[in-house]
């Protein structure tokens, strides 16, 4: 028996897949491949595999050449190419007017959504949503009912694309299940509700969080995905290059003080604090988090989830923390003046402290501290860095080509431009020319100048100037360098940071 390596794109027959179930597929580790002369060609591992592959060519009436591989290597193609014969829309029409208002039950413990293509239509069409989602690498799905139809949208890459249009009269039948699944009240339709549903897509362990408040015209579902495996990365995978690598790095040396990621929402700053706590962890440090909610679980960390409910909050939770004899801790958010104040201190007594801010750009970051009522002196005592961040469309590597710039463009530039680069658009890409995200950072680390500027109240323009004197690159800056690097476009950048001439 020939014995395969890997399986490729072109060797995989998706109509000739779609006859057989996942779950046969799954449960004896065989992949139909294709048939060729009246042979079906299948790989197999182990016994059963081999088993099923003949079981398999008698129902189809042809021969078997049954290929031998590795285990992974017939699961990882099963997860994949079960995942490309169906989506939402397919399933959409599938469904029979008469079962649109069906309800399915809960489920009794986590299953692999790709095994459950037989069920009731409601929770077939919901699978085949979340399906698309995942393949597609969607954030968030967003289920909005208006006054005659309902609208699905995805958020991908960070803009949203509409999906589906399914009828109006699915609508309560939908948001039952969501909440059915999440373990939510499906007879409170007044408030807004969260919840947390887990779920295995194609092997992956994919997390899920819900929110629904009530509309005008019924409630309104939307659901973030996240990946508990694609959490844990590294500095240079969020996005930072080399030499802001480096400078991250060394802030995260210190052993005391606060370490500020700023942005709005979605713009990646708990990615990059995990990503920094990966850095730093090791046997000797004791590191404790205090979230909300956990997004990813983190090995060997500590971490407590917020809960409003029995008055568990940023405040409490930390104050509790610092008697854990912690050496790092990172705090979710930084909300109010109790939290700032207790973080303060926290790094004013040994700790290393990393959080998030919500803010427009570094340096607001202090003029928001001092907002919040902390005095100058001490977010000046306190502070080491902040670290500012967007996210930014990258270019589709399949598409991508090289054109002239027009002198409007050229305007953006510090220097003479000759080439830019964009995407096309393609299959790949969804015609929109951009496959996946970066980051850009802009990072104001905090010296002796700078501190007493700080105590001064020197305004935000002043301490903006010194610093970018001093060599800060400013978001605006760093997004220019990866357009000329060819990683993302002149549009992106200008969509997401604000143009200053006198930044460059």
């Amino acid at each position: 028996m020939e014995t395969l390596e890997h399986i490729k794109d072109n060797e995989v027959n998706l109509n000739l897949l779609s006859q057989v179930p996942y779950f046969y597929s799954k449960n004896n580790l065989v992949i139909p491949l294709r048939i060729e002369e009246k042979t079906l060609i299948a790989a197999v591992s182990g016994n059963n595999g081999l088993l099923a592959a003949v079981e398999l060519a008698k129902r189809l009436g042809v021969k078997v050449k049954p290929l031998r591989a590795e285990p992974g290597i017939v699961i990882e193609a099963i997860s994949k190419y079960y995942g490309q014969i169906s989506n939402a829309e397919e399933v959409m029409d599938n469904m029979a007017a008469e079962d649109l208002s069906s309800v399915a039950t809960e489920f009794e413990k986590p299953r692999d959504i790709l095994e459950l293509t037989e069920d009731a239509p409601i929770i077939r069409l919901l699978n085949a949503l979340f399906q698309q989602a995942f393949k597609e690498r969607a954030s968030d799905i967003h289920i909005e009912p208006y006054e005659k139809d309902l609208e699905v949208r995805m958020r991908i890459d960070g803009i949203l694309h509409r999906v589906l249009r399914p009828p109006k009269i699915i609508q309560e039948a939908l948001i039952s299940r969501i909440k059915i699944m999440a373990n939510l009240d499906i007879a409170e339709k007044r408030l807004p509700q969260d919840g947390r549903i887990r779920l295995l897509i194609g092997g992956q362990d994919i997390d899920l969080r819900v929110s629904i408040i009530p509309t005008s015209f019924g409630e309104r579902a939307v659901l973030r995905l996240l990946n508990r495996k694609q959490g844990l990365i590294g500095l240079y995978e969020v996005g930072l290059d080399k030499q802001d690598e480096n400078n991250f790095e060394k802030l995260l040396e210190n052993t005391s003080g606060i370490i500020l990621v700023t942005g709005p929402t979605g713009s990646g700053k708990t990615t990059t604090l995990y990503a920094a706590l990966n850095r730093v962890h090791t046997e000797g440090r004791n590191i404790i988090t205090v979230e909300d909610p956990v997004e990813y679980q983190l090995k060997g960390i500590g971490q407590m989830q917020v809960n409003p409910k029995i008055g568990l909050s940023f405040a409490s939770g930390l104050r509790s923390i610092l008697r854990q004899d912690p050496d790092i801790i990172m705090v979710g958010e930084i909300r109010d003046f109790e939290t700032a104040e207790i973080a303060i201190q926290a790094s004013l007594t040994g700790h290393l402290v990393l959080s998030t801010l919500h803010t427009n750009d570094a340096v607001s970051s202090i003029v928001r501290l001092a907002d919040m009522g902390m005095e100058p002196f001490l977010v000046a005592s306190s502070l080491v860095a902040v670290v500012a961040q967007r996210l930014v469309r990258n270019i589709c590597p399949y598409c991508k080509e090289t054109f002239m710039p027009a002198p409007s463009e050229e305007a953006y530039f510090p220097m003479p431009v000759e080439q830019l680069y964009r995407g096309k658009g393609c299959k790949e890409c969804r015609e929109s020319g951009y496959l996946g995200r970066t980051g850009i950072f802009e990072i104001l680390s905090i010296d002796n100048n700078l501190r007493q500027m700080i105590s001064q109240r020197v305004d935000a323009q002043a301490i903006r100037e010194y610093a970018v004197s001093k060599g800060m690159r400013t978001l605006y800056a760093e997004g220019i360098d990866k357009v000329l690097k060819g990683i993302t476009t002149l549009q992106e950048i200008l969509r997401v940071t604000q143009k200053d001439y006198a930044e460059i």
